[in-house]
């Protein structure tokens, strides 16, 4: 029976060929723009190489110390420092791995002068430690990851990518041991790694060198010994341990606190955050309101979905009222309600996966074409991309089995039912009625 509607649905579909047309666009464009938008978060999200520990990593970005007596206090606010990395950080129990980041303003802006005199160019550097290799794990071609006996001495070593490694040597192998001028002093390299998308902002960097090669790197900012630039990513095993870590963190604040009321406090609001939170909460020093950020995505499947739905109830509605001859016809030989309403569904299903289809193309065409836009537009404070710096879109990005399938199925809902409400009204007249409209 479903083959025999299946056909019957091909047949119509040919018959209708404008009705068929608008009906698979109209489909096909609004799971485009729930793919285009479930993608760009799945890239956020989803474990993609290099980061494909997000699930177990949190981070802690930012700290708020108050200096001074009750009424007269001030605020400072910033990351962490070298200091409290050591005291604090580091040593902590609920972790499997602890690493740091330093944003450094003496390499933000950082330059490579080529040996052929060719001309400087910018490249995007990272400094961290050696445990930053173990958070997100590199496919290293060649060599490995600085030593923490290079962080330890400041030694000017460096991991690079396989692409700049093409761009300085013309090859991606063979060039450990060789050095180049960065920012005019000249660094050896240690490792040659699978370069990263530009989207996976914790881990990009065309550069990776010891943080140790910033000159005033266990200096502290306003004088205060425990803010500093750096930012902290932790490790767990699973969420029991990611719970323990908050409260291992809660609980160093707490005894901070305690020690010199009168002095200075420290705190760090929630953190440190998951991955997930860090995607949807841009500023850890306020509430995160969950159900504000449900309700925002809500909306947006509501215009991007709903709408064109009801807009293709219209249009079957409209299309039912031409059929109901053909309708009464069939009642008339003995078809009862639910085996024309079978009928109307697989027409439907047909047209739904024509449409899922062309969707999925439409979709693909737009994340690969557009992506230095698409990827920052759900952004609160979008990134511009640095000159030169290609966004890199794998396989693994674009084909998402899981979010295809949920998306298409949301979509097959919500057209079923846009197709079986008005072929149901249309149903509910008498026979004779149907059999006296006009075709």
């Amino acid at each position: 029976m479903i083959h025999l509607y299946l056909k019957q649905a091909w047949a119509l579909l040919k018959q209708n060929k404008l009705f068929s047309t608008l009906y698979i666009a109209g489909t096909g464009l609004a799971i485009a723009m729930t793919m285009v938008m479930a993608i760009a978060y799945y890239v956020k999200i989803a474990p993609v190489y290099p980061e494909v520990n997000r699930l177990n990593t949190l981070y802690l970005t930012n700290c708020r110390i108050e200096q001074g007596p009750e009424g007269n206090k001030s605020v400072y606010q910033w990351a962490v420092s070298y200091k409290a990395l050591q005291d604090w950080f580091y040593p902590t129990r609920n972790a499997l791995c602890v690493s740091a980041q330093l944003n450094s303003g003496t390499f933000s802006d950082s330059y490579i002068q080529p040996a052929d005199r060719s001309g400087d160019f910018s490249v995007k550097t990272k400094l961290t430690d050696p445990a930053f290799f173990r958070i997100y794990p590199f496919r290293f071609l060649e060599g490995k990851p600085f030593t923490a006996s290079d962080l330890a001495g400041g030694i000017c070593t460096e991991v690079i990518t396989d692409e700049l490694s093409r761009r300085l040597f013309g090859v991606s192998k063979g060039v450990v041991g060789r050095s180049f001028r960065l920012n005019y002093t000249d660094y050896r390299i240690c490792g040659v790694v699978d370069a990263a998308s530009y989207l996976m902002q914790r881990s990009y960097a065309q550069v990776y060198l010891p943080y140790s090669v910033e000159a005033d790197y266990r200096e502290p900012k306003y004088g205060m010994d425990y803010l500093g630039a750096y930012s902290v990513t932790f490790l767990v095993k699973d969420n029991e341990q990611a719970d323990a870590l908050k409260a291992e963190v809660k609980d160093i604040v707490r005894k901070e606190n305690l020690m010199h009321p009168d002095e200075w406090k420290v705190e760090f609001w929630e953190q440190p955050v998951s991955h997930l939170v860090s995607i949807f909460h841009s500023f850890v020093g306020k509430e995160f309101d969950v159900w504000a950020t449900v309700r925002y995505f809500l909306l947006v499947l509501l215009v991007l979905l709903l709408v064109p739905a009801l807009n293709l109830s219209g249009m079957i509605a409209s299309r039912m009222e031409n059929r109901l001859a053909e309708m009464g016809v069939r009642k008339s030989f003995g078809a009862g309600r639910r085996a024309l309403l079978s009928q109307v569904m697989w027409e439907n299903l047909l047209l739904t996966l024509a449409g899922g289809i062309l969707g999925l193309v439409l979709a693909w065409v737009i994340m690969y074409t557009m992506r230095e836009w698409v990827f920052n537009v759900f952004d609160k404070w979008p990134d511009s991309v640095p000159q030169g710096v290609d966004i890199t879109v794998s396989g693994e990005m674009l084909f998402a089995p899981l979010v295809f399938v949920a998306v298409l199925l949301l979509c097959i809902v919500l057209n079923t039912l846009s197709a079986l409400v008005p072929a149901w009204h249309s149903l509910r007249k008498p026979i004779i009625n149907a059999l006296n409209e006009k075709r």
